[in-house]
């Protein structure tokens, strides 16, 4: 089995990227790491950022992820500013930023990889659309990656992420990973 290092302080993204990459005979390891957070609202810069800082630290294949939740008609907000937003004003605040106006927004991620055999790293990109719900609804449980979990319902779904039993996320999750950044790279990877 190959195995890769994932510099990251998310336990949820560790758990989740571990798991859509395990059918590809990929082990994920988990290396929490303190990773830079450049002032850019370019999730491939940030990405790339993070794993050349996180290789430099464990000298081993490493993968680094930047995710950013774009809200269509606040103009993209917040971007690749999540944490800033959630830690500032919190869900609450980003649904009073809305009120009134069309609720369209999409989860983007570029997951950068990186090793010694590389000038420069891979990028695999992908993005999940949905809109926002009208209040949080739904716990938060160890294996999300964001509180905005409570807020976010998928495309094509009723229920926010947060809302949707442990089985009916698997489903969602396994169904949203048929093309997503981990599948291109689990696809990619598995073929050096």
């Amino acid at each position: 089995m190959k195995q890769i290092y994932f510099a990251t302080r998310n336990k949820g993204k560790v758990n989740s990227v571990g798991n859509a990459l395990a059918k590809y005979g990929i082990k994920v390891i988990h290396f929490p790491l303190n990773l830079p957070e450049p002032r850019s609202d370019d999730l491939k810069e940030i990405a790339r950022e993070k794993v050349l800082f996180a290789y430099e630290q464990i000298k081993k294949p490493c993968i680094a992820l930047d995710s950013g939740f774009y809200i269509h008609s606040l103009n993209g907000f917040p971007k690749a500013f999540v944490n800033f937003a959630l830690e500032t004003i919190g869900i609450e605040g980003i649904l009073r930023l809305i009120e009134g106006k069309p609720r369209g927004c999409e989860f983007r991620n570029c997951l950068a990889y990186f090793d010694n055999t590389l000038k420069e790293p891979v990028y695999f990109e992908s993005k999940v659309e949905g809109k926002l719900s009208k209040f949080p609804r739904g716990k938060m449980r160890e294996y999300y990656w964001s509180e905005l979990f409570l807020i976010f319902i998928p495309k094509g779904e009723s229920k926010t992420l947060a809302e949707m039993s442990f089985d009916e996320y698997q489903k969602w999750s396994a169904r949203r990973y048929r093309d997503s950044f981990a599948t291109r790279f689990g696809e990619w990877f598995s073929k050096r």
